[in-house]
């Protein structure tokens, strides 16, 4: 049985609400404790969908975590590790596409606050991604099957 389907599906899932559960949370923290310019969860609509810009952020961040659902199955050791190099890719296109694509600075031209909570964020979302994963997936999913089915008796 193919296992990457699942995977693609399962990560999505992951990436969605680690969206919700880490990134959006951590930046609404950082609001409230006067770090932050504007609260999370934000509706404002956003381009290219013009969609709530949170929707817009769970959708992209079911997209990176369906890539990874499909990449990590070929990952050696805990899932775990994987957490902060997700993140900082999700930061890097963030920084190095997004942004110049949305008409702004590479990296918020430098500006430190900016950068910090986008870091903080992003790789919180990377993290939850890696928690979240194993605990969307099956019990079927989670271990491999071995080779004789177990109603078959040598």
């Amino acid at each position: 049985m193919n296992r990457s389907p699942n995977r693609v599906f399962l990560g999505s899932v992951a990436g969605a609400l680690s969206v919700l559960l880490f990134h959006q949370t951590s930046l609404q923290i950082l609001f409230w404790i006067g770090l932050a310019p504007q609260p999370a969860f934000r509706l404002a609509h956003v381009p290219p969908f013009f969609m709530p810009m949170v929707v817009s952020l769970t959708f992209w961040g079911a997209v990176y975590g369906a890539l990874f659902g499909f990449v990590s199955i070929r990952l050696p050791g805990r899932l775990i590790w994987y957490g902060i190099p997700l993140g900082l890719a999700a930061l890097a296109m963030s920084w190095f596409v997004f942004l110049p694509l949305k008409g702004l600075p590479i990296a918020f031209g430098g500006d430190v606050a900016p950068m910090a909570r986008s870091a903080m964020a992003y790789l919180l979302w990377g993290i939850g991604v890696t928690v979240l994963l194993p605990l969307v997936f099956p019990r079927r999913i989670r271990r491999p099957r071995s080779a004789t089915p177990p109603h078959v008796h040598a």
